[in-house]
């Protein structure tokens, strides 16, 4: 049986294009994980990521994780709620192409519906704007993420700028 999934690509050029959303109703906190530590991105990966077909990063032993998280390339965020995980995103900063790209992005789903995807969002994007020299930061999304994913996105300014359908 042949399955169709739509995925879109979006960017956002400038700090000035993000429309903030407004800040949760929820004590939280957003911060670097410092030292990086694979376990914390293997954790959100799976759990956010078995609602949503997240596979290609399963097979991934744990040197491949280490060595992905120790990447100068990769950062990692957590979002907190009062001292319980919530939610991440990974940046992944394309220096040659002076841009960013959302790697992966997600609340776990019990903080679903608290009005904080889109305040994750923002933080993620500011964060990447932060970088020195960055022209865009970039994102892809399809029909098996979360049912507001792309309309996060969009809300925030990002702009669809490739789409494709594929079969599998």
């Amino acid at each position: 049986m042949t399955e169709t999934i739509d995925r879109n690509f979006l960017e956002i050029k400038s700090i000035e294009a993000l429309n903030e959303s407004k800040f949760p109703q929820i004590n939280n906190s957003i911060q670097l994980v410092k030292p990086a530590d694979f376990q914390i991105n293997k954790f959100f990966y799976k759990n956010i990521g078995k609602n949503h077909r997240w596979t290609d990063r399963l097979i991934w032993s744990e040197t491949d994780w280490r060595n992905y998280v120790s990447s100068s390339k990769v950062e990692t965020y957590l979002l907190k709620v009062e001292n319980d995980l919530a939610g991440y995103f990974e940046l992944i900063n394309h220096i040659d192409l002076q841009e960013i790209e959302i790697a992966y992005f997600g609340l776990l789903e019990e903080y679903h519906n608290k009005k904080l995807g889109g305040h994750l969002l923002c933080e993620a994007i500011k964060k990447a704007f932060l970088k020195k020299n960055i022209k865009r930061v970039w994102v892809h999304t399809c029909t098996f993420d979360h049912k507001n994913a792309l309309n996060n996105y969009l809300a925030r300014g990002m702009k669809i700028y490739k789409k494709e359908i594929i079969k599998v």
